[in-house]
């Protein structure tokens, strides 16, 4: 809406805040992945600090690898693009108000939605739509996973990058996760995220109040690390 953008990496540490965070999550989303929990948090803290109209429909649209789904599997040698994008979906009050359980449910369901016969008809309906945008609007969210990407390990001869993630801005609706070692040495997820101003700052406060909901472990320390790289 023409107001200032602001550009921030947050950084999570493996250990200290995924304990804190899986600590809201009741016993049978125990098992919930890193990805999964990192991005229900997330999708709810962005929902809450962007101040939707309760009723807006909100979409979190995780970057799905679906090799594994086909059967027979894929040659390892195939290079093709096997990736989806399924929806999770609710509305911005429902969204906001829920416990985090509630996002990563939805998130696990849209995960679990991506089968064989998924990807079949996804192709289909992007031929017979003329490949449609997916996302649009600050309403919908995209996030991939390159933690495991191994792009941190590439040597070129003059050792191993000190970064490996995005050169530049993103739009305001797509991050990613990247692997990222602090100055104490500590491995952990780096994402960037772009929001107006005002936003960025219901963001970070969002993110600290989950972050601080459960004190227990014994090596949390209050907050999570937050380096802000530039305001555009």
């Amino acid at each position: 809406h023409g107001m200032m953008k602001f550009w921030t990496y947050i950084y999570v540490t493996g250990a200290k805040e995924m304990w804190t965070l899986r600590q809201l999550l009741p016993p049978h989303l125990k098992s919930a992945t890193t990805f999964e929990v990192l991005s229900a948090c997330i999708w709810q803290c962005r929902t809450i600090a962007l101040e939707l109209d309760p009723n807006d429909e909100v979409r979190f649209l995780p970057v799905v690898n679906a090799r594994s789904v086909f059967n027979p599997p894929l040659s390892k040698t195939y290079y093709g693009n096997v990736l989806a994008f399924p929806a999770a979906i609710s509305t911005a009050g429902e969204l906001s108000r829920n416990p985090m359980g509630y996002a990563v449910q939805l998130l696990k369901k849209a995960k679990d939605n991506v089968t064989q016969e998924y990807m079949r008809s996804l192709a289909d309906l992007m031929h017979i739509k003329g490949r449609p945008c997916l996302v649009t609007g600050g309403r919908s969210f995209v996030i991939s996973n390159l933690t495991r990407a191994g792009l941190d390990q590439v040597d070129f001869g003059w050792g191993r990058p000190v970064y490996s993630g995005t050169s530049g801005e993103l739009p305001g609706i797509v991050s990613f996760y990247m692997p990222y070692k602090n100055k104490r040495g500590e491995r952990g997820v780096l994402f960037p995220i772009c929001l107006p101003v005002l936003a960025m700052e219901r963001f970070i406060k969002e993110l600290h109040l989950m972050l601080g909901e459960f004190s227990g472990h014994p090596d949390v320390s209050s907050g999570s690390s937050v380096v802000i790289s530039s305001s555009l």
